[in-house]
């Protein structure tokens, strides 16, 4: 099965009342189309993030991320910072995956680090409170959110 098949599949099974969770053979679909990716996006202004976020990616042997250089700020401004950063990296780029983190929502939420297919769907994300509360460094927080996003999908690191 594809990615495509196991979406429309689960739709099916939501609009017959059908759907029961999620199963190892959508799990595995997941992991397929993120070992598979070969264009992967980070989009933001910081070069800290992306040093650590393919320090990452090659622990799990995925294929390394560019750097899509350009101001995020004005995602700032809407109500999920880290997902209109995503969606706006789709917008200017080509590529199979986005990495993208940011703010979670209102100033104070922490952050969200978010994994996005070429079609703009969420594979995968994991979240961090806020700096306040977790203290660590930006790189720290990031290289632990990637991991997480990772993890959660059932990737492991080679």
């Amino acid at each position: 099965m594809t990615l495509e098949k196991s979406v429309k599949n689960a739709y099916g099974q939501s609009v017959e009342g059908t759907r029961r969770g999620d199963t190892f053979a959508e799990l595995e679909e997941i992991k397929e189309y993120i070992k598979n990716s070969k264009q992967i996006v980070v989009p933001n202004w910081n070069k800290a993030k992306i040093e650590v976020i393919n320090q990452v990616l090659d622990e799990f042997g995925l294929s390394p991320a560019q750097h899509l250089e350009f101001h995020t700020n004005s995602c700032d401004l809407t109500r999920m910072p880290a997902l209109t950063k995503a969606i706006m990296a789709l917008d200017i780029s080509s590529c199979d995956l986005v990495i993208a983190r940011g703010r979670l929502g209102v100033p104070g939420s922490g952050s969200l680090l978010v994994i996005l297919d070429k079609k703009g769907r969420l594979l995968s994300a994991a979240l961090s409170p806020a700096h306040v509360i977790h203290g660590k460094s930006v790189s720290e927080a990031v290289k632990d959110e990637i991991t997480a996003a990772l993890e959660r999908v059932g990737l492991e690191k080679k």
